[in-house]
C-alpha cells in the first residue's frame, strides 16, 4: 500500500534532507581541519571512518533487526545471492573522506562541494541509465541531462576564476569522489535490497511497520570495508613516509569537535534512511545537495582560516542549485 504523505510531512522531510547535506559539508570542514592539524590526511580518514564503525558496533547489539539483517547479508554472500563486489560501496566513502583531508584546506568547502556535486550528478545519470541501482533503469531525459551539464559549468566557473593550477588539480579529488559516491549509493542500495524486513513478532489489529535493519546493515558493511581500506592506506603511508608531524598523542588537537567526522557521517546517512520513504530519492538528493552547497558557503564565510568566497564561488553555487532544480521541475511538469 502506498504511503499517503501530506504537504507538511513532505516539507519536513525536505528540511531534514537539507540538514543531512549540511552535516556532510560540516564533515568536510572537520576532516579537512583535522588533517591539517595532524599532518596526515590518510590517518584522519582512517580515524573518521573507524570512529563511525566503533559507534555502529556499539549500537548493533541493541538492534535485533540490525543483527538479523547483517546475518542475512552474510548468508547472501555465502549462497551467492549477494555478490562480493556489491559490498564494496565503502571504498567510495573511504575515498570521499580521504579527499576531504587532502583538499578541503586548499580548496575551501564551497569549491570542494561544487566539484563533488558535479561528479555525483554526471555519474548518477550514467548509473541510472545502466540500472546499477536497485531501482532499475531510468531513461535519460532533457532535464536529467541538463543538470549534470550545469554542474560541470559551475566547476569550470569556480575553478577558472583565478584559481591556481595546483588548486585546479586538487579539484579532481572531490570530482572523482563524487563519481565514487554515486557507485557507493548504488551498491549500498543493493546490500539493503538483499535484506528482507523481519515480520512482526505478534499479530496486531492495525497494519504495523515491520522493522527493517537493512539500512543499519548496509551502513555497517560500508563502514567496515571503508575502514579496512583506509587502515591499509594509512599503514602504507607510514611505511613510506614515516610518522607524520603531530601524530603523537600529546601533539594531537584537543578540540573534541575535530573528532566528530565519524558521527557526522552516521548522522547524514541516518537522516537519509529516515526520510527517503516519505519524500523519495529525488527530493532527498536535491535537498541534500542544496544543504551541502549552502552549508559549504556558510562555513567558508564564517571560517577565519579560509579566504572569503569570491563572486565566482557564489555564481558556481547558484548554478549548482539551478542544476539540481531542473530535473525536479521537469518531473513536476511531466506529472501534470
Amino acid at each position: 500500500m502506498a504511503t499517503i504523505v501530506t504537504g507538511r510531512q513532505r516539507a519536513v522531510g525536505v528540511a531534514l534532507a537539507i540538514v543531512a547535506g549540511f552535516a556532510a559539508a560540516l564533515q568536510s570542514r572537520v576532516n579537512g581541519t583535522l588533517a591539517t592539524e595532524t599532518g596526515t590526511a590518510f590517518g584522519t580518514a582512517a580515524l573518521s571512518f573507524g570512529s563511525g564503525l566503533v559507534l555502529l558496533t556499539l549500537v548493533l547489539p541493541f538492534s535485533r533487526a540490525g543483527r538479523s539483517a547483517l546475518g542475512q547479508v552474510a548468508a547472501g554472500l555465502r549462497r551467492g545471492g549477494l555478490r562480493w563486489w556489491e559490498c564494496l560501496g565503502g571504498l567510495g566513502g573511504a575515498f570521499y573522506v580521504m579527499s576531504q583531508g587532502l583538499t578541503v584546506d586548499a580548496l575551501g568547502v564551497a569549491v570542494f562541494t561544487i566539484a563533488l556535486v558535479a561528479g555525483q550528478s554526471v555519474s548518477s545519470l550514467v548509473i541510472d541509465r545502466l540500472g546499477l541501482a536497485p531501482g532499475g533503469v531510468r531513461l535519460v531525459t532533457v532535464g536529467r541531462a541538463l543538470g549534470p551539464v550545469l554542474t560541470v559549468v559551475a566547476v569550470v566557473v569556480v575553478s577558472g576564476a583565478g584559481a591556481a593550477t595546483a588548486a585546479l588539480g586538487l579539484a579532481l579529488f572531490p570530482l572523482v569522489a563524487g563519481v565514487l559516491q554515486s557507485f557507493q549509493q548504488a551498491l549500498n542500495g543493493r546490500v539493503r535490497a538483499a535484506v528482507r524486513p523481519a515480520p512482526p513478532v505478534e499479530p496486531v489489529e492495525t497494519p504495523a511497520r515491520t522493522r527493517d535493519g537493512g539500512v543499519l546493515a548496509a551502513t555497517f558493511v560500508s563502514f567496515l570495508v571503508g575502514t579496512a581500506a583506509l587502515l591499509v592506506v594509512f599503514g602504507v603511508s607510514l611505511a613510506v613516509d614515516g610518522a607524520p608531524t603531530g601524530s603523537l598523542p600529546t601533539q594531537l588537537p584537543t578540540d573534541l569537535l575535530l573528532y566528530s567526522g565519524g558521527l557526522l557521517g552516521i548522522v547524514f546517512i541516518a537522516l537519509q534512511a529516515a526520510v527517503v520513504q516519505r519524500i523519495g530519492v529525488l527530493l532527498l538528493g536535491l535537498g541534500m545537495i542544496a544543504g551541502q552547497v549552502v552549508g559549504a558557503l556558510v562555513l567558508d564565510v564564517v571560517s577565519p582560516d579560509v579566504a572569503p568566497p569570491g563572486a565566482a564561488t557564489y555564481l558556481g553555487a547558484a548554478l549548482t542549485l539551478v542544476a539540481v532544480a531542473v530535473p525536479l521541475v521537469e518531473g513536476a511538469l511531466r506529472r501534470r
